[in-house]
């Protein structure tokens, strides 16, 4: 039981954080809706990971093979599975009706995909597993759903042609940041036997950390500030 609370308990504690933060809080039963959807996210991205995965014996050497799981294995079938659940629950709402609602929404998804993660790798792992992934992978994954909603939301309120490129960048963007952050744990791994390596892969993981939650906490602040003088109006 102390497992499964303390796999959970980080992904309420981001939850709330963001929610919090809205200015109109949005229907429980629709953020509940979205929280399950990523739970069922995970089916989705296994379904494209697995096949994905075949194609490891392509990528040869520690770079390629790190590149080949976090990218191909992880990332890419991750945020694209988050996507397409955010994208058919939300897109057409009524709810979805200021800037910031998009990341809200965004977020909860991710975080589905993250709890359902999160639980079989701390049940599987241990405290320290737990404890790991509080600090690092569920803020990790909370601030992933942050960039695709920021872009979601741009997209939704666009008319143009923009729209599609600002589409482009709710998915592109996560997976990027989503695959550099695999990436250098996964080559971190598997070049133990460099310690200069490892410093420099460490020093670089801690620079996207930092990178992540000031972009992250920059485009939270930038909607609330758009829904704010919206509502001043």
């Amino acid at each position: 039981m102390t497992l499964l609370i303390s796999s959970i308990f980080p992904v309420v504690i981001f939850l709330y954080m963001i929610y919090q933060k809205d200015h109109e809080k949005e229907p429980i039963s629709l953020l509940i809706k979205c929280l399950l959807g990523g739970c069922l996210s995970v089916l989705l991205s296994l379904a494209m990971s697995i096949p994905l995965g075949t194609l490891g014996g392509v990528f040869q050497g520690n770079f390629m093979s790190s590149f080949h799981q976090s990218f191909l294995e992880a990332a890419i079938p991750e945020e694209i599975a988050k996507f397409v659940i955010l994208y058919f629950i939300v897109w057409k709402s009524k709810e979805l009706n200021h800037s910031y609602d998009g990341i809200v929404y965004s977020v909860f998804v991710s975080l589905g995909f993250a709890l359902i993660e999160n639980i079989l790798y701390v049940l599987e792992g241990g405290i320290t597993v737990a404890i790991a992934r509080a600090i690092l992978a569920v803020p990790g994954h909370g601030l992933f759903g942050v960039m695709m909603g920021y872009y979601f939301s741009l997209a939704r309120f666009h008319e143009g042609g923009k729209r599609r490129e600002l589409l482009i960048k709710s998915l592109l963007v996560p997976i990027l940041f989503h695959g550099a952050y695999d990436f250098l744990l996964f080559y971190m791994g598997t070049s133990s036997e460099n310690i200069l390596l490892v410093i420099f892969l460490l020093i670089l993981f801690a620079g996207l950390i930092i990178l992540l939650w000031r972009k992250g906490f920059a485009k939270i602040k930038h909607h609330l500030e758009l829904d704010g003088r919206l509502l001043e109006k």
